[in-house]
Parts: C-alpha cells; sequence; structure tokens
C-alpha cells in the first residue's frame, strides 16, 4: 500500500485544521463554523446546477451537451482558481490509470443524472443519489478491505429500502427515467471509492482539475453529433450556470474540508436534499410526494448512522 502523505489543496488563507482531543478555542471553533458554512454553500452551488441542467435539458439541450458545458467551463474555472503553475508537483499523475476510472465514474454519474432529472423531480434524483454513498459503504469491503460491521450493514439496508419508496417500483407507479438515477448512484459510488483510494497519493487539487479536464476531452467529440444552439438567452445562461455552479462548488467543498474535518462536514451535505425540494418547487412547481419524503428520510437517516458507526470504528 503507498505511503499516504498530506493533501495538499490550494492556499484560500485558512489555518490548517488540526486533530486534537482538547477542546477547541473560540477562533478554532469559528473556523469550523465557517467550514460547515462553506459545505453548505457547496451543495447549494450542487443543487443549483442540477436545476439549470433541468431547465436546459426542458429545452431542447441533450444530456450530452448540458454535461459537456458543465465540465469544460468547471475546468475553466478551476485553472483560474487554483493556478495550478504555482504548485506544479501537485498535479502529477501518480496513478494515472485510476484518475482516468474516477473520471469516468463522475462523468457517467452526471450524464445519466441529467437524463432522469429530465423526467424526475429534482428531490426524487437528489434522494437517489445519496444511496451511492450507502453503495460505496456495502462495496467498501470486498474492493478495499473495510467491511462494515453488522449495524452499518444494517443502514444500508434500510436505506435501500428507502430508494424503493422513492421510486415506488410498482407497475402503477414506477417511472423508467428512475433507472436513469440509480445506474447514476451506481457510478457515483464507484466515483467515491476511487477518490478514497486517491487521496493516499493524489493531491486534491489534482483530482477537481483532471476529472473536469477528462471528462471534457470524452464528451467533445460525442457534442459533434448531438449538439444544438440554444434557443434563447436563458437556456444559455443555464448552460454556464452549470459550469459555474459546479467550479464554485467544488471550490466550497475544498475550501470547507480546510476549516473542519469530514467528520464534522458530512452531515451538512444532507442539505442538498433540502435545497433541491426548495429550488424543484420555485423553478417547476414540483412539490415532492410523501413517498418521495419518506424515502429521502429513510436515505438520510441510514447515511448518517452509517457514517456515526465509521466514526465509532475509528475511535476504536
Amino acid at each position: 500500500m503507498p505511503a499516504v502523505r498530506p493533501l495538499r489543496g490550494p492556499d484560500f488563507g485558512f489555518p490548517p485544521v488540526t486533530s486534537r482531543n482538547t477542546p477547541l478555542t473560540p477562533e478554532e471553533t469559528a473556523v469550523r463554523v465557517r467550514g460547515i458554512l462553506l459545505i453548505v454553500g457547496a451543495v447549494f452551488f450542487f443543487a443549483f446546477l442540477d436545476t439549470c441542467a433541468k431547465f436546459a435539458g426542458r429545452n431542447g439541450i441533450p444530456a450530452i451537451e448540458i454535461a459537456w458545458a458543465r465540465y469544460s467551463i468547471s475546468v475553466v474555472f478551476a485553472v483560474i482558481a487554483l493556478r495550478p503553475w504555482r504548485h506544479r508537483a501537485d498535479y502529477i499523475m501518480r496513478r494515472p490509470w485510476m484518475q482516468v476510472w474516477r473520471a469516468l465514474f463522475l462523468l457517467g454519474s452526471t450524464v445519466l443524472n441529467f437524463f432522469a432529472i429530465r423526467h424526475l423531480q429534482l428531490a426524487e434524483t437528489g434522494a437517489i443519489m445519496f444511496a451511492g454513498t450507502l453503495v460505496a459503504t456495502a462495496l467498501a469491503g470486498p474492493l478495499l478491505g473495510e467491511w462494515p460491521g453488522p449495524r452499518r450493514w444494517a443502514a444500508v439496508i434500510v436505506g435501500f429500502i428507502g430508494v424503493l419508496i422513492v421510486i415506488q417500483p410498482e407497475p402503477s407507479h414506477f417511472n423508467p427515467a428512475a433507472l436513469y438515477s440509480v445506474a447514476a448512484s451506481l457510478c457515483y459510488a464507484g466515483y467515491s471509492l476511487s477518490t478514497r483510494v486517491l487521496s493516499h497519493t493524489e493531491s486534491s487539487s489534482s483530482l477537481l482539475i483532471y476529472a473536469s479536464l477528462l471528462a471534457t476531452v470524452v464528451l467533445t467529440p460525442a457534442l459533434v453529433p448531438v449538439g444544438v444552439w440554444p434557443s434563447n438567452w436563458l437556456v444559455a445562461l443555464a448552460l454556464v450556470g452549470t459550469g459555474l455552479a459546479g467550479g464554485i462548488g467544488h471550490w466550497f467543498l475544498i475550501a470547507s474540508h480546510r476549516d473542519a474535518p469530514p467528520t464534522v462536514l458530512a452531515p451538512f451535505t444532507y442539505t442538498q436534499l433540502i435545497w433541491m425540494i426548495a429550488l424543484g418547487f420555485f423553478a417547476f412547481g414540483d412539490v415532492p410526494g410523501t413517498s418521495t419524503l419518506i424515502g429521502a428520510a429513510l436515505i438520510v437517516a441510514s447515511g448518517l448512522y452509517a457514517l456515526y458507526r465509521e466514526q465509532v470504528r475509528r475511535d476504536r
């Protein structure tokens, strides 16, 4: 197993996060609060990204083109924000093929999700996508040797029950577009696991830039036969919005992890569901059904419990 080296992201001017058992000082508490606010802002931009993508898709833009705009604009934003020429050593690929697989998993998750949100509410796709973390928990055992205990397996099972409640597989209620969202969730699980592996050898900033760059390279030739010109300036603005929201969201994500440890931040990522419900209502008039809310609650609860059990295991 390669030696673990600290991730070195861009210098946002924030003090590094230290790990210790003594109580936090007021200044350190303020830094952690800032990290929490940043992660909440990050998931808002991710929800806004899906909102822009849904609007563009409803106005005739193919999913491939929306994904291309999302990544091509994001990579430009990332280069401007991170200025990789300042820390060239951080951008040397130590596991290039794993970087490629990670980018493909992320790309598959994005494109499949954009297919799904054409026909499903944002709340529905958001709830199903969060199940990807539970899939990653289940697969971490055979793939990474990180076997979950019986309580985390129970959380995974409860989460999958939540997914079934959201997608309602009985013929009278089932929407086939939910299969796109399930497939996107599986791709996200692969992305999450590959990120965990690469975090031991690659810098966080290189993971951000290379994922967007490789996705843009893959999508560019696929764009040629399907690309269309936006029908009006609002649609064009939505396409630009996907890229900017993705870039800003990931920028906030990196900054948040410089202020607070993942165990503090992870529960707040679920606020993305609140943003998606709110944006879905204000942008498209979507009101999530009872089954969506119940299923989403089960998925969130099981995800938080799995996170808690993982922290307990690490503390031991």
